[in-house]
């Protein structure tokens, strides 16, 4: 049942879509604690917003952002792939793809919890292979919907294990790309801290091992959510530092600037792992 609501979802046109996003977000704007709390602190700890007037603005665009994201990303899951790329607008910064394959190099994309991250493994997924890192849903009846969502196209998944990290480190050593999600919190012991929007946040080393071994030219992407439904943006750049955790965030934070609402504030990104248990609030 839910499977066919699901593919009914994906037949809708983008700008329903979204609508009913935004109604997912009022709903958890009004109806969900941990969310609102969440985005409250975090974009406090951030300090992003200039006023508290534009501090509340942010908070309720944020939530209705997150209410869009999640929405959209069962429609992309469920969608076919040929009437998804077409939500696509435009695509900046591609030539920096270009420029690494030509000279036979592996491309790591950092995609943060920015915009629709859905959106940007399938779009190059139409054209390259990619393998994309991913941690195991907590949640069962979640699992076999995200396989069936992402395992498509040229995309293959990784887990969070020293499997996946070993098929991450092949793909890349045959010039392909690997896609991360920069801004996850790793597992206690295999990240550092490192400064977010001037807070400490455990952050992962993983890139960093990763770009040193193969050789692989490290990008930035994030698809940008067009108003009204009307598509998105990908947005390609070159990590200009080297792929340390400091500099990873620093980037990271220069793209969220660029459109703060569309960050997943709700996101527990300052939690401190704990060893051999459940993550605590920071």
């Amino acid at each position: 049942m839910l499977k066919a609501l699901l593919r009914v979802l994906a037949m809708l046109p983008l700008p329903i879509i979204n609508g009913v996003g935004v109604l997912t977000g009022w709903g958890l704007y009004f109806f969900s604690q941990k969310v609102l709390r969440r985005t409250r602190k975090n974009l406090n700890v951030a300090g992003i917003a200039p006023s508290s007037a534009e501090y509340r603005r942010l908070v309720r665009r944020s939530v209705l952002e997150t209410g869009k994201g999640l929405v959209e990303t069962f429609a992309i899951w469920f969608r076919p792939q040929e009437k998804v790329l077409p939500w696509v607008r435009e695509c900046r910064g591609w030539e920096h793809v270009e420029a690494a394959r030509e000279q036979g190099q592996g491309i790591i994309f950092l995609t943060p919890h920015l915009g629709c991250y859905e959106i940007t493994a399938l779009y190059y997924a139409a054209r390259h292979p990619i393998t994309v890192l991913y941690r195991p849903a907590r949640q069962q009846w979640l699992a076999p919907l995200i396989d069936e969502g992402r395992n498509r196209s040229q995309i293959k998944q990784a887990p969070t294990s020293l499997s996946g990290v070993r098929s991450l480190l092949k793909a890349l050593k045959q010039g392909e790309a690997i896609g991360i999600l920069p801004d996850q919190v790793p597992e206690f012991g295999e990240g550092v801290w490192a400064d977010f929007f001037g807070t400490p946040a455990y952050t992962m080393t993983l890139v960093g091992k990763l770009a040193s071994t193969s050789g692989a030219r490290v990008l930035l992407a994030f698809g940008e959510r067009l108003p009204w439904g009307k598509g998105y943006v990908i947005h390609i750049r070159p990590l200009e530092l080297e792929p340390t955790p400091d500099n990873i965030n620093q980037s990271i934070e220069q793209l969220v600037r660029l459109c703060p609402e569309q960050y997943l504030w709700s996101y527990r990104r300052f939690k401190q792992p704990k060893p051999h248990g459940k993550p605590r609030e920071a």
